[in-house]
């Protein structure tokens, strides 16, 4: 049964979804852009009869407080922080954890500073390397390194329906992909202030990639068991960046299933299988 909660953590309100038996091993959900927990609805049911789950919603997505930009940090680190708190709150430091899009890079932030509280990791188009970067992070990248008003302002393309409609859609076989999740996200672009913060995270997504190498070195340094579950027609984080983490981790298994971006939309089945499997061999 999913419950759903909100608690305070660092003068935020942070929202989250709860299901399974708390006595099972705990696997943490961190969503993507521009979705928040709504995205785990189809997995949580399939995994919680083995998993204790917890799926928050990030500071400035989905039912959590989002406050205005100039009031507070939106970066990953920052975020990394919140959640960290987030778990201490919830006295959380044994745990697997599944980790996509954005939520990728925060927690690895997190699995870096308390590499003693990760029990393994499913990364599904969960980038950690350059090689898994599509093309378009080209343009990123002069972003990056020469920014302006006009190239921040370009991103706002970034939010319109057709765009995050796209994201779920591109890379999927026809009529697969149900209107819900989709929909449900491009509502959230419409509240106070969202443009702003998730132009800031846009900006501040370069500060993840100079970071690969220390997510690299923490891989190496600890091994831990990692699931890299890929759809591999996603034109953001492409296989080559699943394939990758075997240079680092021996404990790797690499599933490349025909989808999208959005894997959990047509494969949430599928994945919750290759997740109880792989961690109760």
């Amino acid at each position: 049964m999913m419950t759903y909660h909100t608690i305070d953590v660092d003068d935020l309100k942070i929202f989250y979804r709860e299901a399974g038996n708390p006595d099972k091993p705990t696997m943490l959900l961190f969503h993507g852009f521009p979705s928040a927990s709504h995205m785990f609805r189809d997995l949580m049911p399939a995994l919680e009869d083995h998993f204790h789950l917890i799926a928050p919603d990030f500071p400035g997505f989905g039912q959590s407080s989002a406050p205005d930009h100039t009031q507070f940090s939106y970066s990953f680190k920052h975020l990394s922080e919140i959640m960290t708190a987030f778990l201490k709150r919830l006295h959380l430091d044994s745990f697997y954890m599944y980790v996509f899009d954005y939520g990728a890079p925060i927690g690895y932030y997190i699995a870096q500073a308390h590499p003693d509280w990760i029990r393994g990791i499913v990364s599904q188009n969960g980038n950690a390397y350059q090689e898994g970067l599509g093309s378009k992070w080209a343009s990123r990248q002069d972003f990056w390194d020469h920014p302006t008003q006009a190239k921040r302002d370009s991103y706002r393309t970034a939010f319109a329906p057709a765009t995050i409609k796209g994201q779920y859609t591109t890379g999927t076989q026809s009529n697969r992909v149900s209107p819900d999740g989709y929909t449900l996200d491009v509502a959230y672009t419409q509240t106070p202030g969202y443009a702003e913060r998730q132009l800031d995270l846009i900006f501040d997504y370069q500060n993840n990639v100079k970071a690969y190498p220390l997510f690299q070195q923490y891989f190496r340094d600890y091994q831990p068991k990692l699931l890299a579950v890929w759809g591999k027609n996603d034109p953001s984080f492409i296989p080559a960046g699943a394939e990758a983490f075997k240079r680092d981790d021996a404990n790797v298994e690499v599933d490349l299933l025909d989808t999208g971006h959005f894997a959990l939309e047509t494969h949430a089945l599928t994945i919750a299988q290759l997740i109880i499997q792989f961690f109760h061999k």
